[in-house]
C-alpha cells in the first residue's frame, strides 16, 4: 500500500485507481496546461501546440499516469469512502469542515508504485509525480491514517459523523425558517415605556 513520507498508509495501492479527469482538461478536450503555462514546460507547450493543444491522454497509447502534468484533485462534496456529503456553515468560520482532503501521492514517493517518475540515482522522488487527492470525511481520513482502512472499502459513516452531520442539518434548517418581523424584533411593553 501507498504510504505518505512519514510512513502511515494511505488507503491505496494505485493512486490512479481512484483519480479522475484530469484538472487541467478542457470542455473541448484540449490541454488547459499546454495553454494557460506554456513558460513552465516550453517543450511540452510545444508538442501540444502541433498537436492542437489536444490532451496527450486523448492518443490511444497513453494513460493519465503518462502525462507529465496530471492533476486531479477532489470537488470535496462527499466521502469517497463511506459517502457522508459535506455540510458548510458559512455563518460559523470556526466550524470544523466535516471532510478532509486526502493526498494519494506524496513527495518522495512512499510506496513500490512511482511509476518511474521524478526519480533521482538514489530511488527516492525529486518531486512529486501528480497530484492525485480526494476527499474523505475527518472520521474516514483518521480510520485511513491510523490503520490499513482502504480508501475504496464499502462502509456506512461513522456514528459521530452522522450525529455532526444531522447538528449541521438542524442548525442549517433552524436560518431557514421563517420568523415575521414583530417576531424577531418583539419588544415588550415594558421596554417601550
Amino acid at each position: 500500500m501507498e504510504k505518505t513520507p512519514k510512513g502511515t498508509p494511505v488507503g491505496v495501492d494505485d493512486p490512479y485507481e481512484l483519480a479522475g479527469r484530469c484538472d487541467h482538461l478542457t470542455g473541448d478536450g484540449r490541454c488547459r496546461y499546454a495553454l494557460s503555462h506554456a513558460g513552465n514546460d516550453p517543450e511540452f507547450a510545444r508538442a501540444r501546440r502541433a498537436d492542437d493543444y489536444r490532451c496527450l491522454v486523448g492518443e490511444t497509447a497513453c494513460e493519465w499516469r503518462d502525462c507529465p502534468h496530471y492533476r486531479s484533485t477532489t470537488d470535496g462534496r462527499e466521502c469517497v469512502r463511506c459517502g457522508l456529503p459535506e455540510i458548510r456553515m458559512a455563518h460559523q468560520s470556526s466550524a470544523r469542515p466535516l471532510l478532509e482532503e486526502h493526498h494519494l501521492s506524496y513527495h518522495g514517493g512512499g510506496g513500490e508504485r512511482s511509476g518511474g517518475r521524478g526519480n533521482d540515482a538514489n530511488g527516492d522522488d525529486a518531486e512529486p509525480s501528480h497530484e492525485i487527492t480526494v476527499s474523505l470525511c475527518r472520521w474516514c481520513h483518521a480510520k485511513v491514517h491510523k490503520s490499513f482502512a482502504r480508501v475504496d472499502d464499502d462502509v456506512n459513516p461513522d456514528a459521530e459523523a452522522l450525529a455532526a452531520r444531522e447538528q449541521r442539518r438542524s442548525e442549517e434548517q433552524a436560518e431557514f425558517g421563517f420568523r415575521s418581523a414583530s417576531e424577531r424584533f418583539d419588544r415588550t411593553s415594558d421596554e417601550r415605556s
